[in-house]
């Protein structure tokens, strides 16, 4: 791309071309109005007055769509690489969508480690509404493989998962379930790409049928929204989507949709701060003076993770999410949290502001102890989501905290 004035050349600053430019304007357009906004307005209307009996406008029903939800959606749609996306009111909300596109009797095959709220969901309450729901590692690819069954009807991968930031190949299994269903009607491939964001990951490039994002982390970045959108190349499955938020109806309010919009104007600026940040704290994790006090360090972006090649062909970057085994137990663990003062001892991530937590009792506590176990999340793994805030500053909180645990031994 050549600049006009000077003929000078320029690389786009963006990984994916384009990016921040459409995060910017795309869904805004001020000639969809007559008055010419160059923010969105706020359509705060439940109904809209129709020419004649069943002749409505653009929208008929607010739970149908709204103005505002629809610059929102056409916005996350161009981010994902889609040509359709569809929110609801919390990521949560969001699955649920996507689950009812299944009937009894079908399959649901779920990569292992994934959000708390989402394996309890399968297993507490899909599966009694006789959907079979198997959770299984995804590294292990012919194990994967190997638990595909002839009624799988939905494949679900999360990566990075969460909490322990193992990173799904979606090229080899959307390739591998592609050979296993060769003339057959093939499983829904989901992507939940909350960790990532479009920023850095775009599994619709990859073949997945879809993308799911926790709308209240990154995209929103803020804090203060609660949503979840999906997104789709696939125009029947939008069709479908959009026909489950008139009928289910779990769809977002039109603030809510202006303030998530809000937010994923800035998401690229944002994720820049927030890779910075938590590749610095990696790095300090690993080789500072508290290392000792560490037993292990889990950040895709670090060449001690066991699959950062895969990480690096797959992704364009890393967010704000890192996780580390602190010596010691819960006891150890808890301390170390409780003397945080710039990091926050909350639930939830991907704000501007740095949070930490414990998985084992907080966001994972519904996974059974078994499971955890297996999955390596100990009373003694702690989740950072590294927010924008100055590195150092976040360094020499983590360092004082390590100290008060640590100042005795």
């Amino acid at each position: 791309v050549s600049t006009q004035s000077t003929g000078k050349r320029f690389e786009h600053s963006s990984l994916f071309p384009g990016f921040g430019t459409d995060a910017a304007h795309h869904g805004s357009d001020p000639d969809k109005w007559d008055f010419k906004p160059i923010v969105p307005p706020i359509s705060l209307s439940t109904t809209f007055k129709q020419s004649a009996p069943g002749v409505p406008p653009l929208y008929d029903y607010a739970r149908a769509g709204n103005p505002t939800r629809t610059a929102f959606e056409e916005c996350v749609a161009r981010l994902e690489g889609g040509t359709h996306a569809m929110a609801a009111s919390s990521g949560l909300a969001a699955t649920s969508l996507i689950i009812n596109l299944l009937k009894a009797g079908d399959h649901l095959l779920c990569c292992d480690d994934v959000y708390g709220g989402t394996n309890r969901y399968f297993n507490k309450v899909v599966s009694k509404f006789g959907i079979e729901v198997s959770m299984v590692d995804p590294i292990d690819l012919e194990g994967f493989e190997a638990a595909i069954k002839p009624n799988t009807a939905l494949v679900w991968l999360e990566t990075p998962t969460n909490p322990t930031l193992k990173i799904c190949d979606i090229k080899a299994t959307v390739d591998m379930v592609e050979r296993k269903f060769e003339g057959k009607k093939k499983p829904i491939i989901v992507v939940d790409n909350t960790f990532a964001t479009p920023y850095f990951q775009r599994p619709l490039e990859l073949g997945a049928t879809m993308t799911i994002s926790s709308v209240t982390k990154y995209i929103n970045g803020h804090t203060d929204v609660v949503m979840g959108v999906i997104s789709t190349r696939d125009e029947e499955l939008a069709k479908q989507i959009q026909f489950l938020q008139l009928a289910v109806g779990p769809v977002p309010g039109p603030l809510d949709c202006y303030l998530a919009l809000r937010g994923a104007r800035t998401l690229h600026v944002r994720m820049k701060q927030h890779e910075k940040n938590s590749l610095a704290i990696g790095h300090w994790l690993e080789n500072g003076e508290m290392s000792k006090y560490v037993t292990r360090v889990i950040h895709p972006g670090l060449p001690s993770h066991p699959q950062h090649e895969l990480a690096k062909r797959q992704m364009r970057g890393f967010s704000g999410m890192i996780s580390f085994v602190i010596d010691g137990g819960i006891a150890e663990a808890t301390l170390f949290l409780q003397s945080l003062k710039v990091f926050a001892l909350a639930e939830s991530l991907g704000g501007y502001e740095s949070l930490a937590e414990l998985p084992s009792v907080m966001t994972h506590a519904s996974v059974p102890a078994n499971e955890r176990e297996k999955l390596g999340i100990s009373d003694s793994l702690i989740r950072l989501s590294v927010g924008i805030e100055e590195p150092e500053d976040l360094i020499a909180d983590l360092a004082q905290a390590f100290s008060i645990v640590y100042s005795k031994k």
